[in-house]
């Protein structure tokens, strides 16, 4: 019993090794992304970025995740990429933020002035 589930969780990990880009950037917690995705519309392809701060981050291998927040228009939008995706051509960090949570849920709650994050000194 024990061998078959060691010997599906290795299956899988194999095929899940196909599919994990090696060109994602660390990214952390209060980080300004401009994240590249490919849309489709119709039988039409192009390309949007979007630009936000990371407040959420989750690892789980080939479903590794950011949850990215930015405002538009006075109206703040949250959007969950997932890093793995096909459809994310690239990502680039465009600033680093001194955080020390490791999620950032209480930007939801403030607008303005408020919102702003320290930035990191390196």
């Amino acid at each position: 019993m024990i061998k078959k589930a060691k010997y599906k969780i290795n299956l899988i990990n194999s095929i899940e090794q196909k599919y994990i880009k090696k060109n994602i950037p660390t990214i952390e917690i209060g980080d300004t992304v401009k994240i590249k995705k490919l849309i489709q519309e119709g039988n039409k392809e192009r390309i949007q970025a979007s630009e936000g701060v990371v407040i959420a981050k989750n690892n789980s291998q080939i479903n590794q995740t950011i949850t990215v927040r930015k405002t538009v228009q006075n109206i703040g939008v949250e959007k969950i990429y997932l890093l793995h995706s096909p459809q994310i051509i690239n990502i680039e960090i465009t600033k680093k933020s001194k955080v020390r949570r490791s999620k950032l849920y209480y930007l939801r709650n403030r607008s303005g002035k408020s919102t702003r994050l320290k930035p990191k000194l390196i």
